[in-house]
């Protein structure tokens, strides 16, 4: 997978210039505490890895730049008879040749692996990002696939009882288009719930009515139908309450025992 951004991994700004300057500063400070003790030996080592650790977290840029001005101080400590740094003796190219050649290196490879971990980074990025993706439209079509079988269920549950059940109550799906006056006249619509009545509907106690309207759960209930003997008495039978989570909203289908 080419990725056109892996050359871009190093932060931007002047930010990165200070630190390479301060590095430098730091460099050239501990070089030259430690010039009694090493006099004229090493005299790019530490500069070297000035470059490196500028490298690793600034870029190519400030650590070529270091390394240029790391060449230039070493030259002046250690060449006192010169006033010049393009004036290098025998003795100081000698010391100093390895020291523009180690650091390339250096440098180069630090790039290189900076490039390829960014990379690495990018593509994990984009890998992480695509399975949230995948795992989203897997948990929807989870969703989806049991709505439908509580729509399934839901209406298997109608066949089986259609001539026990006394109502459906579920949301409203005509809200926000209105209600015609044939639909407000054979349906109960209180807020954004809708109730449809069914086959005893008519013999439920009107209490029981305002009741199961404002207030229904699943599970038992018990509720107050109708005698056929006598219409204006009520009997109390026990009741069931279900409810199915379909794609348009919850259904709760409250009907008599069987």
């Amino acid at each position: 997978m080419k990725v056109r951004n892996a050359r871009n991994w190093a932060p931007g700004g002047a930010r990165r210039w200070c630190f390479a300057a301060g590095v430098l500063a730091v460099a050239s400070a501990l070089r030259i505490a430690l010039h009694p003790a090493f006099a004229p030996m090493f005299p790019g080592t530490i500069f070297c890895i000035a470059a490196s650790l500028v490298e690793y977290y600034f870029g190519l840029a400030p650590a070529l730049t270091v390394m240029v001005f790391g060449l230039g101080i070493a030259d002046l400590m250690y060449a006192p008879s010169c006033s010049k740094i393009l004036c290098l003796g025998i003795r100081n190219r000698i010391l100093l040749a390895p020291y523009p050649f180690v650091t390339l290196i250096l440098i180069v490879l630090i790039e290189r692996l900076r490039r390829e971990q960014f990379r690495a980074e990018l593509i994990a990025s984009v890998a992480k990002s695509r399975y949230e993706m995948l795992l989203r439209h897997d948990n929807e079509r989870m969703l989806a696939r049991r709505a439908v079988d509580e729509t399934h269920r839901m209406l298997r549950h109608l066949v089986r009882y259609h001539d026990g059940f006394i109502l459906i109550k579920g949301p409203d799906l005509n809200a926000g288009r209105g209600a015609t006056a044939h639909e407000r006249a054979t349906r109960k619509m209180v807020g954004p719930v809708e109730v449809t009545p069914g086959p005893l509907f008519d013999a439920l106690h009107p209490a029981d009515v305002e009741r199961f309207v404002n207030a229904l759960w699943p599970g038992n209930h018990r509720v107050r139908l109708r005698s056929r003997q006598h219409e204006q008495e009520f009997q109390l039978t026990d009741g069931s309450c279900e409810r199915f989570a379909t794609h348009v909203g919850d259904f709760l289908v409250l009907r008599i025992e069987c």
